[in-house]
């Protein structure tokens, strides 16, 4: 039996509910994009371009600041006054800012030596790709800078269990970039820039959505610069290690976009779609239940609950099986009716459907282990250990590596994604591994029995993919048809695979058992 706080479960679901919705209007956003844009020179040089900040915010904001910066707010929150609390936030968002001033000045300058490190492939082709790269990086890398202070301003509000604003924020994105296809694009001679500046606009709007919650909270920051500060100092301690280990999964995916910049035009559109579907359920499931983790786990390690600590270590696992498993199968059998019901539209092709699914298959082999490695890494970054994470990293990345240049070969951009997922099951088996051997995470009774009744179901829901349409069927049909029959397949898969788990007897009260304060 599984000791898990209601309180745990509630947020986790407005967090993965808040995600769905920025997921759902992200996909209307891509739709849009494919519609518009199709998958060709110009829309990977986009995707480079917004990858770049995109990758930067994962790794400093969401990634190596907020790990570090929650566990230290938390800390103060429990064991400090509200004015060295508020004194924290001041100095730390000073510190911030002044830092990504500097980085954002650099980006901007520096962005044909970035593009040139991050998609090499684009430069040496001689193609118009890199210039265009350039061109957008230097509208779209500010977005860091508006972004990693909203980040920090989510951690603040997660810290006092104000999840939903945080979780809804990315909204204003898909918002912006959908009212920039809209309504900019026909008033620019190359209507492709109007994405650069819908994320340029996005990043401050988003910034802006926090201060009213923050100021509610008595938080809002005023920027004071103290680099000496002993909570900043811890902070930034904390820091250095957490950029490598808490993001080695995009560092991964971004070894994907370097590699695939030397392939054909085509194959950084084709990775950043099928990542996108593969970022639906990391969102929901992975991404909204470490969210909700890192918070309580810093407090319990923060009041030396070791026994808590290590339970909802062990619920947070069970839930990565119980919704991990399906999910990844969902998109591994339903990647081309999915693909071709969400994209395949004008400009965008059936053979951008065809090359789009083989890298979606690949990456959805590893959706569980990416999951694993955002519930696992809290495990080490809530008791303020950077290091382990980022000396597992770097096993991670050079695996990796070698994979994506074995692998590219035979199987070209599907090999990188194949090559990223088998890398991220080195990563969470090496992080489950430790925490074990550690004795920071002991395992619930029940494992073996849960596990089996799992893929029993999996199995049983099975027979529903091996009667699926021929994907004939599903060219042939209009938008409509093919909506209706994939939301009939969705909701059939998941009727029968919870109706299984019912009569097997998994029921919430397996994972989840109510905590006595």
């Amino acid at each position: 039996m599984i000791t898990l706080s209601k309180t745990l479960v509630k947020s986790t679901a407005i967090v993965g509910s808040m995600t769905m919705v920025s997921r759902v209007l992200g996909f209307i956003r891509d739709i849009v994009i494919a519609r518009f844009f199709g998958a060709d020179a110009t829309t990977d040089a986009f995707f480079v371009a917004f990858k770049i900040p995109n990758f930067m915010r994962r790794l400093f904001a969401e990634g190596a600041f907020s790990q570090a910066f929650v566990p230290v707010l938390s800390d103060y929150k429990e064991n400090h006054s509200f004015d060295a609390l508020k004194e924290l936030v001041d100095k730390t968002a000073g510190s911030l800012a002044t830092v990504l001033f500097f980085v954002t000045l650099l980006g901007v300058i520096g962005a044909p030596i970035l593009i040139y490190i991050f998609a090499p492939g684009f430069a040496l082709n001689g193609e118009s790709r890199y210039e265009l790269s350039v061109e957008m990086l230097r509208f779209t890398f500010p977005y860091l800078f508006f972004i990693s202070l909203t980040a920090m301003a989510g951690g603040v509000l997660n810290t006092f269990s104000k999840f939903a604003i945080p979780a809804i924020t990315p909204v204003l994105l898909n918002l912006s970039l959908l009212a920039a296809i809209f309504w900019l694009s026909p008033q620019l001679d190359q209507p492709v820039m109007a994405l650069a500046w819908g994320v340029l606009l996005a990043g401050i709007a988003q910034l802006a959505f926090q201060f009213p919650f923050l100021n509610k909270l008595g938080l809002m920051p005023r920027l004071r610069l103290d680099r000496e500060h002993p909570g900043v100092k811890k902070i930034m301690h904390l820091m250095l290690p957490a950029l490598f280990g808490v993001s080695v999964t995009q560092i991964n995916l971004l070894v994907d976009t370097l590699l695939a910049s030397f392939l054909i035009s085509g194959s950084v559109s084709w990775l950043y779609y099928s990542d996108r579907l593969v970022e639906f359920p990391l969102g929901i499931f992975g991404i909204a239940l470490a969210t909700v983790m890192l918070p309580s786990l810093s407090k319990s390690f923060a009041a030396d609950k070791a026994e808590e600590f290590s339970a909802s270590l062990d619920a947070g696992l069970r839930l990565v099986v119980l919704l991990g498993l399906p999910a990844a199968a969902g998109l591994f059998f339903l990647a081309q009716p999915m693909l071709a019901t969400l994209f395949q539209y004008d400009a965008f092709a059936v053979t951008d459907v065809q090359h789009t699914a083989s890298s979606l298959m690949a990456y959805a082999v590893g959706l569980p282990a990416f999951i694993l490695v955002k519930v696992l890494v809290p495990g080490f970054t809530s008791r303020q250990d950077m290091k382990t994470p980022v000396n597992i990293g770097v096993i991670a990345v050079l695996a990796n590596l070698i994979m994506s240049l074995s692998l590219v070969s035979f199987f070209q951009h599907a090999g990188l994604a194949l090559a990223t997922s088998l890398a991220a099951f080195v990563n969470a088996a090496l992080l489950f591994v430790t925490l074990i051997k550690t004795g920071v995470f002991k395992a619930q009774k029940g494992w073996l029995s849960f596990s089996a009744k799992v893929l029993l179901a999996n199995l049983v829901v099975g027979l529903i993919y091996l009667n699926d349409y021929s994907l004939a069927q599903w060219y042939a049909w209009g938008a409509f048809d093919r909506v209706w029959h994939l939301s009939l397949e969705i909701l059939a898969v998941l009727t029968l695979y919870f109706v299984t788990l019912l009569i097997l007897g998994v029921r919430p009260t397996h994972i989840i058992k109510k905590q006595q304060s």
